[in-house]
């Protein structure tokens, strides 16, 4: 038989794609800018009320005095954190570890119950952006306006609102800036320093830093931080699973998309569902995604499209929940477990880190001791012929207040005592103080005998510290 060839490349080929109607549904392009458009509704009431909460604690927090001293200030040149009553040294960091850590397992916990809500409540990424979104609301108009303001040519108008916007943006960060930084440095003078030009160099610094840092991030670059830089989006999905709650889309209910009119009671008939493809759910998206499309990573669980479907729900006479805050589960017909193994997991380990955070508060003294010895001389002989031992003792004052500690010594031998027995240190000071111990040599036929000294706080008989170590007196 002949062998024919055949030439592959003129043989014509069709490829038929099909793009699901779904995926056409998106309104943004990458990199297009996304206009959120404002919506009102119990989660967004919820969500300005959490966010105006925490908005003023952080405005507040610096400027709250105990004692006389700034309530919360985070001294990184002195390397002491002071918290209230409480402060907080180098040494000390554990108990900033055990915050941390209680930190994550809280956030753990909170995903697996409710899904993403710390980033559509509470981080300030998104505190921050909404507040910028508000500003260009208030001067550039609604979203059709924005997005037509953008569109036309410059005017003087379009640059005073543009420049109006972005004056109060800076404003703000700027005020934000100085807030922060006042945590880390007395605030009161801060601001009097910064205004009036005093400021040190490192303080005019941070604060435009952190200034730039805030209007780069809520003014530009929004939703670019929750879904490409921010690292919670990438695996909170190892914290989900079937019962977890995120805002959800009921693709029963509302597939075959359509529009129709207010009087169309018979649109099941013509196969619609519920949802009348108005795109209110995009628009309202602070992070431009189309909740329809399933569960994304991009979701911050904000609960802006919930809001704009029920309203639509509403005004359309149909049943509100088209898009709601359910479980995987729950839409299947299948109950929701509250408390799962990995919720319980959760809990379990909150309590122990909890715990070990409150005993690590519990039984810290604010007083801390080191003997130091010199190895070049253990002992020396004095002018009367008793053996000498000298300790330097290095006390610091952990505490916010001036205090008098009381040093002493117990030992098998009575010895006798050649330095301070008082020490008076102010709050975070740190002294050294030199003790000699001296004794008869033919009193006791031991080479080395064992001391300890006990520093205590007068009248505070739980503020104490001992360390033990040895007094030599060397072959006879």
């Amino acid at each position: 038989m002949d062998q024919q060839k055949i030439d592959i490349k003129n043989i014509p080929v069709h490829v038929e794609v099909h793009i699901p109607d779904a995926a056409k549904s998106s309104n943004y392009k990458p990199r297009d800018r996304i206009y959120v458009r404002a919506v009102k509704g119990l989660h967004q009431l919820i969500r300005r009320y959490i966010g105006f909460a925490f908005l003023g604690l952080f405005m507040l927090l610096p400027w709250l005095k105990y004692d006389g001293n700034q309530a919360i200030l985070l001294d990184i040149t002195e390397q002491k954190f002071n918290i209230f009553a409480l402060t907080l040294w180098p040494q000390d960091f554990t108990i900033l570890a055990w915050i941390f850590i209680i930190a994550a397992y809280g956030l753990f916990f909170i995903t697996a119950f409710y899904g993403r809500v710390w980033c559509g409540y509470l981080c300030p990424q998104t505190v921050w952006t909404f507040i910028f979104i508000w500003f260009e609301e208030k001067i550039q108009g609604t979203r059709n306006q924005r997005m037509k303001l953008d569109a036309d040519p410059w005017t003087a108008s379009k640059f005073f609102k543009k420049a109006a916007t972005h004056f109060c943006w800076l404003a703000f960060s700027l005020l934000t800036a100085l807030i922060f930084v006042g945590y880390f440095t007395p605030v009161d003078t801060l601001f009097i320093e910064f205004f009036t030009f005093d400021a040190g160099f490192w303080a005019v610094v941070s604060v435009w830093f952190f200034a730039l840092c805030t209007y780069g991030n809520a003014g530009w670059m929004r939703e670019i931080m929750c879904t490409h830089i921010c690292p919670y989006a990438r695996f909170q999905s190892a914290m989900f699973d079937k019962d977890t709650f995120t805002v959800t889309y009921d693709e029963k209910r509302g597939e075959n998309r359509g529009a129709r009119s207010r009087k169309d009671k018979d649109y099941k008939a013509k196969g619609l569902g519920d949802c009348i493809d108005c795109n209110l759910c995009v628009h309202v998206c602070p992070t431009g995604i189309d909740i329809r499309n399933g569960l994304q990573y991009e979701c911050i669980n904000c609960g802006a499209c919930v809001d704009a479907c029920d309203d639509t729900m509403n005004k359309m006479g149909y049943p509100t929940g088209l898009i709601r805050y359910t479980t995987e589960h729950s839409l299947n017909g299948k109950p929701t477990r509250i408390l799962r193994p990995k919720l319980l997991g959760y809990i379990l380990v909150l309590v122990a880190v909890t715990s070990a955070f409150i005993w690590t508060l519990y039984t810290r003294v604010p007083l801390e001791m080191n003997i130091i010895r010199d190895r070049g001389s253990l002992f020396r002989l004095t002018d009367t012929g008793l053996v000498e031992n000298t300790y330097t003792l290095s006390i610091s004052n952990k505490s916010q207040r001036a205090t008098v500690f009381d040093v002493s010594v117990a030992a098998e031998m009575s010895f006798q005592w050649i330095g301070m027995q008082q020490v008076s240190l102010q709050g975070g000071e740190t002294r050294s103080v030199t003790i000699s111990l001296a004794l008869d040599p033919y009193s006791t036929e031991l080479n080395t005998i064992p001391v300890t000294f006990t520093v205590q706080q007068q009248g505070e008989a739980d503020v104490q510290l001992q360390q033990s170590t040895k007094f030599f007196l060397g072959s006879r």
